[in-house]
């Protein structure tokens, strides 16, 4: 299963939990795509990476998704020309997500040579042309986009060093090699990687992701955070369950619990104790997340 629709299979069991609240959430995502089939970030101004999660976001509800303005809008980009890596990224997920089969003819090829002008010296891939070293977001939205775009990953060992070159002397990932400390979102973007691409992992990066939760709930992107954050939160529960890891007493409660206080009455999730808006994105990660502790 591709690294979007793992995701979606999770996030599919939030209503579960949500109960009665799953059409104000649905209503929610569907606010947050303008007529012209944009998805809008927290300006209210169009952005091809907030389409991807106002979309997931429908697609997890099993709500009905406006196919034909966002195909007009995803066609407005053409082949990505101009588009930054995550972008293209995103332009590739939003494709995959409305059906790949609407694509104008060699549009997935054109979107995924874009992509490969992004591959790193060491295999990975960078948000800039040219770096000597890639990092596992960047592996991660490459990785997806391949599998969106229904094309197979080219050298995919390249990634595995790349990744190996991020190793933290904690026995984790980094964004940058040659770190101590592991970050919490880089070590999950790995462990997603490595799994698609059938790489053993060590138990120790389950033990090392656990104790990123917080004593409130929730998980810290950093040892030394100061407060959890629902991204953190999602993409580590996402990889402990990867890992056959069960989320079950202590954690789920303290996970729950600080779903909750996120929790707002207009539908929406915020980011984190100290953020005042929602978004897209960030409910998605509340139903990501919720989908693992249901």
């Amino acid at each position: 299963m591709s690294l979007r629709l793992e995701m979606l299979r999770a996030a599919e069991k939030a209503p579960e939990a949500l109960g009665d609240s799953t059409p104000l959430v649905a209503a929610f995502f569907r606010s947050h795509i303008s007529p012209d089939g944009a998805g809008l970030d927290r300006a209210g101004n169009p952005d091809l990476y907030y389409t991807i999660f106002a979309l997931a976001g429908l697609q997890a509800l099993r709500a009905e998704l406006p196919v034909e303005p966002v195909q007009d809008y995803l066609r407005s980009f053409g082949d990505g020309a101009g588009l930054d890596f995550v972008h293209l990224g995103a332009l590739a997920r939003c494709w995959a997500a409305i059906g790949c089969e609407r694509m104008a003819p060699g549009l997935a090829e054109a979107l995924l040579q874009r992509i490969e002008s992004f591959r790193s010296a060491d295999g990975g891939y960078d948000s800039d042309r040219g770096s000597a070293h890639g990092n596992a977001y960047g592996c991660f939205v490459a990785l997806g986009a391949y599998q969106d775009l229904h094309s197979a990953q080219p050298e995919p060992l390249g990634m595995v060093q790349c990744l190996k070159r991020l190793e933290t002397t904690d026995g984790v990932w980094a964004n940058a090699p040659g770190l101590a400390l592991g970050s919490t979102n880089a070590t999950a973007a790995a462990v997603m990687v490595l799994r698609q691409l059938d790489m053993p992992l060590e138990y120790h990066v389950a033990d090392w992701l656990h104790a990123r939760c917080h004593t409130q709930g929730g998980f810290l992107a950093m040892p030394a955070a100061p407060l959890p954050d629902l991204l953190s939160t999602a993409t580590s529960l996402h990889a402990l369950v990867s890992m056959e890891v069960v989320i079950t007493g202590a954690l789920r409660n303290r996970c729950l619990d600080f779903l909750d206080t996120l929790w707002s009455n207009r539908g929406g999730f915020h980011g984190h104790w100290a953020d005042e808006e929602i978004d897209a994105e960030y409910t998605f990660y509340g139903l990501l997340s919720m989908g693992h502790l249901v």
